[in-house]
């Protein structure tokens, strides 16, 4: 499937809520390149969960230099290939640092992020998928992963927070804002196609998506 007015799309959105899921489905539909934030290869992220403030320089600085290199790649790539799908947003970085960072490690961390985030290739369409605490709670608790047991509702809560604060402000690329809350992209067809044709629609400005009825 081609979309010609599609050359890199990026899911965004808390975690749990199916970003890399959807960017899997997309990445197969479109017969692009695949880009995953790949928070296992992250070897400070397990010491984050149990001990936030003494390892969260640390694992956001490993992230912020994955994200920026793998970005980085698709500038020097081949950019008449197929649509490129990723699961994260490069700005969304400094979203998690000012959450989890004291005053002056963000101070240090932005002066970095500036150095390293220069010529970022811009998203034609960014998809944010939102859903609410609880339902990602269970979708966490659901896929499993050991170091994301002790995640507590309170720093998902906040985390959901600073996403919507976040994208109320965000202008940067056409953004389609999508309730997941009852969308399972994994284990149910119709949600995914009913998506994929809006996403395959010209995306201006701000849109908002909701499937219907009869897919929940």
């Amino acid at each position: 499937m081609r979309v010609k007015h599609l050359k890199y799309v990026v899911i965004d959105g808390p975690i749990g809520v199916g970003k890399t899921t959807l960017a899997k489905k997309l990445a197969t539909s479109f017969g692009s390149d695949l880009i995953l934030e790949g928070p296992e290869d992250n070897p400070f992220l397990e010491r984050f969960y149990r001990d936030p403030k003494g390892a969260a320089f640390q694992t956001q600085l490993f992230f912020l230099f994955q994200r920026a290199k793998q970005l980085q790649d698709i500038n020097q790539g081949d950019m008449f290939q197929p649509v490129r799908v990723a699961d994260y947003l490069m700005e969304k970085d400094r979203l998690f640092a000012e959450l989890t960072l004291d005053a002056e490690e963000y101070k240090l961390y932005l002066q970095v992020y500036e150095h390293v985030t220069v010529n970022m290739p811009v998203p034609d369409l960014v998809i944010y998928l939102q859903a609410p605490v609880s339902i990602l709670k269970k979708r966490i608790a659901h896929r499993g992963r050991h170091y994301e047991k002790t995640m507590s509702l309170a720093y998902l809560r906040k985390l959901g927070e600073g996403y919507a604060r976040f994208f109320h402000d965000y202008n940067e690329s056409p953004l389609l804002i999508v309730n997941a809350e009852d969308m399972n992209f994994a284990e149910n067809e119709l949600d995914y196609q009913q998506l994929l044709a809006q996403i395959s629609k010209p995306q201006r400005g701000r849109q908002y998506f909701n499937p219907l009825p009869n897919s929940l």
